[in-house]
């Protein structure tokens, strides 16, 4: 009986907790924040960020990496990839009604990230938080109780991003940033992580409406989506091969559905940023929400 009545209260709590008070697709007039490691991780969030902006959010997009080795041309160069990584990002988010000065690469080595120097990533990471003020930080989810393994530099940006939102609220954390740069410390309120696991997602967004800007958003980065990934010959979908075209849209359309709409799932938390890996202690019980 008694264990029965934890099980309720526990699984109480964590549907309190674990939806915001207003559904996503009702957000207006907030600052969202997103953290990827690659020029393309944000991708996975188009449908979202469309939506977002479309409702009047103010969008930023902090990549951690250039990208510079995502391909298997062996004709392709770091320094050449990089550039047209970057061009396919600010043409992506040109079809989300996302300004270029809202764009953040912090140009650190693709498939290196783990190796980089942590305290210097998260400082740089916390000086953006601390000059945006974000209202919602979103970024790849690291897991409950911090054990979902994701490819290193997934991994490693998660994990970031979860630092560097606790390491903002703290005055005395890179206290540079606000003694001599004026910045001021902040929390996060909100988080939406995307990319979780089926049994953790507790948000679904309806983005039906806008499945054509996430398709049209997707299909420019054709280095990733298609075989530009093993011969890179320009940045043209005409210049695809018929298989490779199909191959491509096939890729790019790819969705998921709930109750016949097209939606995006994410792990939603709200507090203290030393409980965002926490949910281990709780065991997360995910709400199964209808897309609106």
């Amino acid at each position: 009986m008694r264990n029965n009545i934890v099980a309720f209260f526990m699984l109480t709590l964590t549907i309190l907790v674990a939806q915001p008070e207003q559904s996503v697709e009702e957000w207006k007039g907030k600052k969202i924040l997103l953290i990827g490691a690659h020029p393309d991780d944000d991708s996975q969030s188009y449908g979202t960020l469309a939506m977002l902006r479309d409702h009047g959010n103010e969008v930023w997009v902090l990549i951690l990496t250039t990208g510079n080795v995502g391909t298997k041309d062996p004709k392709m160069t770091r320094d050449k990839l990089s550039k047209i990584r970057r061009v396919e990002e600010l043409n992506a988010l040109k079809v989300l009604n996302i300004d270029e000065e809202h764009y953040i690469n912090l140009g650190y080595t693709d498939g290196e990230l783990e190796w980089a120097d942590r305290k210097e990533v998260v400082g740089k990471i916390v000086r953006w938080i601390r000059k945006i003020h974000p209202d919602v930080l979103m970024a790849f989810d690291p897991g409950w109780g911090y054990v979902r393994w994701h490819k290193t530099d997934h991994r490693t940006a998660s994990y970031l991003a979860a630092d560097a939102s606790r390491a903002a609220e703290w005055r005395l954390i890179f206290p540079g940033q606000i003694i001599h740069e004026g910045l001021k410390e902040w929390r996060v309120p909100e988080y939406l992580f995307y990319s979780p696991l089926e049994k953790d997602a507790n948000v679904i967004v309806n983005v039906t409406k806008y499945n054509d800007q996430r398709v049209d958003a997707k299909s420019k980065h054709l280095s990733q989506f298609s075989g530009m990934w093993d011969n890179y010959r320009g940045n043209d979908p005409n210049l695809l091969t018929k298989s490779e075209k199909k191959e491509f849209n096939d890729r790019i359309n790819r969705m998921k559905k709930v109750d016949g709409k097209i939606v995006e799932k994410f792990r939603y938390y709200t507090g203290y940023p030393d409980g965002i890996g926490k949910g281990g202690d709780l065991v997360p019980v995910p709400i199964k929400q209808k897309a609106k």
